[in-house]
């Protein structure tokens, strides 16, 4: 299993967790390079958020992978377990980030980072707190893929942290 570390300044005003490396990120050492990461490019320029500006890391940090029918391997989700061994290291790397925000990708990212039981359905684009510090939860440029339907709540949520970070620079 090849380790995907996040990448970013530091410190950095933000922070983005994902879920776990896909194929691509696997491949190329990197989070967030594949399908999903130019998603989520697209939405950050949207809203003149820089992504070189951004920490970018995930809750598990090597692709999670089971054999589909047709024999290929393919990414999962990650499991409880994967998710809880990789904590003490997310919540480390928070630490030496020392994000001004913590923004999570998804339901894995948000519950690994959340201290009570989130769903992303429940609480995108609202301003939290959970590690004694903002959080602002987003789906997972992923879902936007696969739902399409997602696109304007997606840029809307994007748009509403962007607005967030402008009034909130010191």
């Amino acid at each position: 299993k090849v380790i995907v570390f996040g990448e970013g300044p530091l410190p950095a005003r933000v922070m983005l967790v994902g879920e776990a490396p896909g194929e691509r990120e696997a491949l190329e050492g990197r989070p967030f390079v594949g399908r999903a990461g130019k998603n989520l490019d697209a939405f950050l320029q949207g809203a003149g958020l820089k992504r070189d500006e951004l920490y970018v890391t995930n809750a598990v940090k090597f692709r999670p992978v089971r054999i589909s029918q047709a024999g290929r391997t393919v990414n999962r989700p990650p499991t409880q377990e994967e998710v809880r061994i990789f904590a003490p290291w997310l919540l480390r790397e928070i630490a030496l980030v020392a994000p001004e925000c913590v923004v999570t990708l998804g339901n894995v990212a948000l519950r690994a980072v959340a201290e009570k039981r989130l769903t992303i359905g429940e609480v995108h684009g609202q301003l939290l707190t959970a590690q004694g510090r903002p959080l602002f939860p987003l789906y997972h440029p992923a879902s936007v893929l696969y739902n399409p339907a997602l696109r304007a709540i997606y840029a809307e949520d994007v748009a509403a942290l962007a607005r967030w970070l402008a009034e909130s620079k010191i």
